[in-house]
């Protein structure tokens, strides 16, 4: 199918794709600020539901790294989670074909193989640094 395409200088960027991912991050960002800006002690609403988030994707850490190495990975792993999980469930709830473009349509970011790839290369790459460091 045809696509919106962007000339930024020399580079040709995926216009559908940009869109949605900054809706992504928009979304992403916009719970945490409001999650975070009353901090209580007994965490009630927003903060319980992020607070639980963080949790999970701890646990996740944890589990996967181990008891000793997981901390300084949780940033990184939750990030990811966070954006996939995100986009996929924008891709799945919201009708993108009813918003028109002079191209193409909007769809998930992670409909696009551009994204997947530079997230598995962020990953791929993530790994190797934490087995040279270890090494």
């Amino acid at each position: 199918g045809t696509h919106l395409y962007w000339e930024i200088g020399n580079l040709a960027v995926h216009g559908q794709v940009l869109i949605i991912t900054w809706l992504v991050i928009a979304i992403i960002l916009t719970l945490v600020i409001l999650g975070t800006l009353k901090l209580e002690q007994v965490p009630k609403g927003l903060q319980n539901f992020l607070e639980s988030v963080f949790e999970y994707v701890s646990g996740i850490a944890k589990d996967q790294i181990g008891e000793h190495h997981y901390r300084p990975w949780i940033p990184f792993i939750g990030t990811l989670f966070l954006f996939i999980f995100v986009a996929n469930w924008l891709g799945a709830l919201v009708p993108w074909k009813l918003i028109k473009l002079p191209e193409g349509e909007l769809a998930a970011p992670t409909n696009d193989i551009n994204t997947t790839v530079a997230l598995s290369l962020l990953t791929s790459i993530s790994y190797f640094y934490a087995g040279f460091k270890e090494k």
